[in-house]
């Protein structure tokens, strides 16, 4: 592939969204129509020159992803407590609760988002097996299906077909609906919106049971609903703290928090560590990404991305 610029094929998105210090670059996507509730949209990350070895980046918990990477060095992941060294060059990012580290030496990064819905079309095992893990995604994937991805991103000259040569593999691998699909939906839209009374509340109005309503979780979402919930609240609130890159504020917290001790049991459960030391890790890959995500895609986030 050519040397990467950085940017997307959307329409009326300013460029200087994309911009990134020498070296660095970052592309988003938006998905064909027909994958929108499937795949949570196309990313692109690239970094060379003498400033890419040994990069420390950081990433927020969310949605499975599928990954591969071409002409790359190395690349460890920490997630929580557990460590990741080497990542494969195709792989599966299970779904997230708590932030990646990630440490990295170069290359070229694509990859898609898989929400819920696009688990239970691409892949037969429950989410909850690769909850915040990260496995070679021969692992998880249909026979053949990680070989194709492999072989169609590689074909792809420049930045510019990423978009197209994706549309074209996912529509084409895409398996029939689930049974639950409709279930599914109803939870994605509610672990996002966090209405009061929650999933438990909404579970009753469904006529549907706790287990029930578990078990769609844990086999799609990859946690429990309690764990969806929490994961979102977090997400509203830290967005903000990290676009901001000031004092941090506390008074603008979710208002699900019920005080800052509330959220910051949250921070050190999702984060490892207090928003305010966070902030002053390296960020400029997760900033840029926050403001180029929600330009293309119009959430900062996989996790909060509305169906």
């Amino acid at each position: 592939m050519q040397p990467v610029i950085g940017g997307t094929e959307t329409p009326d998105i300013p460029p200087a969204l994309f911009a990134m210090p020498p070296g660095m670059a970052i592309r988003y996507e938006r998905p064909d129509p027909g994958l929108a509730d499937y795949t949570t949209g196309y990313h692109l990350y690239a970094a060379s020159g003498p400033a890419s070895i040994g990069m420390e980046n950081w990433f927020l918990p969310g949605t499975a992803n599928v990954r591969v990477t071409l002409n790359a060095g190395p690349i460890a992941v920490w997630i929580g407590n557990r460590v990741f060294d080497p990542m494969p060059q195709a792989s599966l990012c299970g779904p997230s609760s708590h932030a990646l580290r990630t440490i990295t030496n170069g290359g070229i990064m694509i990859g898609f988002g898989v929400s819920a819905l696009g688990w239970s079309r691409f892949f037969a095992g429950g989410a909850d097996l690769y909850a915040d893990r990260i496995v070679p995604l021969a692992d998880a994937a249909p026979p053949g299906f990680t070989e194709r991805l492999v072989a169609t991103l590689s074909a792809v000259e420049n930045e510019h077909g990423v978009k197209a040569a994706l549309d074209a593999f996912l529509l084409a691998e895409m398996g029939p609906p689930s049974p639950d699909e409709a279930l599914i939906r109803r939870i994605a839209r509610l672990v996002v919106d966090d209405a009061p009374g929650g999933l438990a509340q909404a579970a009753r109005e469904w006529d549907i049971s706790p287990e029930v309503l578990r078990r769609i979780c844990r086999r799609h979402f990859g946690f429990l609903p309690k764990t969806l919930l929490i994961r979102s609240r977090f997400l509203r609130s830290i967005i903000p703290l990290i676009e901001s890159r000031g004092e941090v504020d506390y008074s603008t917290i979710d208002p699900a928090y019920f005080s800052a001790s509330h959220f910051l049991r949250d921070a050190h459960a999702v984060l490892g560590t207090t928003p305010r030391r966070f902030l002053h890790e390296q960020l400029d890959f997760l900033v840029a990404s926050l403001r180029a995500r929600a330009a293309v895609l119009g959430s900062a986030t996989q996790a909060l991305h509305r169906l």
